[in-house]
């Protein structure tokens, strides 16, 4: 009787693990598939920010690769390049580069550049800097991120591409400049990236679905290391 009542137990406990191992794992399957969609649509709203969605007709998120430049990118681990194409020619790209000086940490950005050179657009992706300080860097509490459509390497020129405190031509906020300043870097750093590299980002093939969530949940997760 001990014996049987021992082999009921353990048949129950073992049901009871497998079924349990399932429902994990079944949550787990829907979690990740959401996240994996919220991450598509936040970054695909960025991208649709700084490249215009009518100067493009190819699917600009899935036309991407990835790219490994420590020095002009500012992170070891590979960057996302997103390009946008018109009847199949090369128009523009967004490069998420990374500002690793920030006050508090790295600040991840996203920058849209035309095939000649020209800022489209810049935003950022993810931030720590200080509240009511430097998280003037963000569209929606100002428009200083907006100083930077129009500029190119030549405009306004190598000494211009810092913040006025340093002699160029970016603003700084009241109380914070350390955070403008790794932004105005970074980005004058990835356009220089840009015009050594152009013709090889349009040309290299793109990633498939899968590699492009991997890689964008690593430069995520890396970013807040």
């Amino acid at each position: 009787m001990l014996g049987q009542y021992m082999s009921r137990s353990a048949i129950l406990l073992g049901l009871f693990a497998l079924i349990g191992t399932g429902l994990v794992a079944l949550v787990f399957t829907a979690t990740e598939e959401r996240i994996a969609e919220s991450e598509r649509q936040f970054m695909l709203r960025n991208l649709h920010a700084v490249v215009k969605p009518e100067l493009h007709d190819n699917d600009i998120f899935h036309d991407m690769i990835t790219v490994i430049d420590p020095q002009r990118l500012g992170t070891k681990n590979p960057v996302p390049v997103f390009r946008a194409r018109k009847n199949g020619e090369p128009v523009a790209l967004a490069i998420t580069p990374i500002a690793p000086d920030g006050y508090v940490g790295p600040i991840k950005i996203l920058v849209g550049i035309t095939f000649d050179g020209t800022v489209l657009g810049v935003r950022v992706l993810s931030h720590r800097e200080t509240p009511g300080l430097g998280d003037g860097i963000e569209e929606k509490r100002s428009d200083w991120v907006f100083g930077f459509n129009g500029r190119s390497l030549s405009n306004p020129g190598s000494k211009g591409w810092a913040v006025r405190r340093d002699g160029g031509q970016f603003d700084q906020f009241t109380g914070a400049t350390i955070t403008p300043r790794a932004i105005v870097k970074a980005v004058h750093k990835a356009l220089k990236f840009y015009a050594l590299n152009r013709d090889q980002l349009f040309q290299k093939t793109s990633l498939s679905p899968t590699e492009i969530h991997t890689e964008i949940t690593h430069e995520e997760e890396a970013t807040h290391e």
